[in-house]
């Protein structure tokens, strides 16, 4: 189902959080709303699922227009960050509660469940308790009691900010990988960049309550509008008129640059170069460029700190000439 927000403006205790937000979500679409936190994200969320009051604009459901509806008449799921999952129910009984307020029959809710579970790889889960759970467990049984009501509309704000790296990877998979196979329009909030990156067809940017820029992540990663939407994403260097990454930046030897740092990222190495004869006691880190290369590569040539390099930029991006 297509989301469609129409100059959407949200005001809490007379504070300007949302300021005339308009984007649209396309059917099937998985976007990312991204930004540091007091940005508006879980805002906008909110709003969409009709749990704070909107001061102006429209929000659309397909080609229906929810503002005046209550949360439970716009088919739009939350899944909060502290899952809200009811401790003292079974996991059935947790997937069930909304099928239950739909007044589904038994045999549905019974299938549905044990469909459910399977679709989050947690067959058999049925009769254990909540508490009996780890943190991965519970974050796909809040997903299967979302996708119990059939939502139109998935909303996700910062679902996996609370599991270690390994398993925060393990089931931002899964639900991308659902949320693809059943085409659900999902909105996924975070503050993490290379989540949303990797999981996100397109991001939006925001900044105290505006979107700064929505593009898919190859673009608003490679091609940022601005100064600062490009160094959210990490390091940038200016080369000319333009915005150029670290990884587009190619050391070879030459006289007119020199290495002055080495930072080793595993895979990857990262390079810090000046312009020879540059004044670091004066003013330190005027004209620096920042390179990335693959660690077997950096160490295969040779590389050593103090050693003099040229750059060569790389042109299979058509990267922004406009920097402010």
């Amino acid at each position: 189902m297509r989301l469609k927000i129409e100059n959407l403006s949200v005001k809490l205790s007379s504070q300007s959080i949302l300021r005339e937000i308009s984007l649209e979500v396309k059917e099937g679409e998985m976007l990312a709303l991204l930004g540091p936190s007091g940005c508006g994200k879980s805002t906008l969320l909110k709003s969409i699922a009709g749990l704070v009051p909107i001061q102006s604009g429209d929000i659309l459901i397909g080609e229906r227009r929810v503002n005046e509806l209550p949360p439970e008449k716009r088919n739009a799921v939350i899944v909060f960050q502290d899952l809200r999952l009811f401790p003292h129910l079974t996991v059935e009984k947790n997937i069930r509660f909304a099928m239950e307020l739909q007044k589904k029959s038994e045999r549905y809710m019974k299938e549905s469940v044990e469909s459910l579970l399977s679709l989050v790889q947690l067959s058999g889960f049925e009769k254990r308790k909540i508490k009996e759970l780890s943190g991965g467990q519970m974050q796909r049984v809040a997903l299967a009691r979302a996708l119990a009501s059939e939502p139109d509309i998935l909303l996700l704000d910062e679902p996996f900010s609370g599991l270690d790296e390994r398993l925060h990877e393990e089931v931002a998979d899964l639900v991308r990988s659902i949320q693809r196979e059943k085409g659900i329009t999902t909105i996924l909030v975070t503050h993490d960049k290379s989540e949303a990156l990797r999981m996100a067809d397109r991001i939006a940017l925001m900044r105290s309550g505006e979107i700064l820029q929505l593009d898919d992540p190859q673009t608003i990663y490679n091609a940022p509008k601005n100064m600062e939407v490009a160094e959210y994403f990490g390091k940038i260097n200016r080369v000319g008129d333009r915005l150029v990454r670290p990884s587009r930046l190619k050391p070879v030897r030459g006289e007119n640059y020199e290495i002055v740092e080495i930072s080793f990222l595993g895979e990857r190495v990262e390079i810090a170069l000046e312009p020879v004869g540059h004044n670091s006691d004066t003013d330190p880190k005027s004209g620096r460029l920042f390179c990335t290369m693959d660690s077997d590569r950096f160490y295969a040539e040779g590389y050593q700190k103090g050693d003099r390099v040229n750059v060569e930029v790389g042109n299979d991006f058509n990267y922004h000439s406009s920097v402010q």
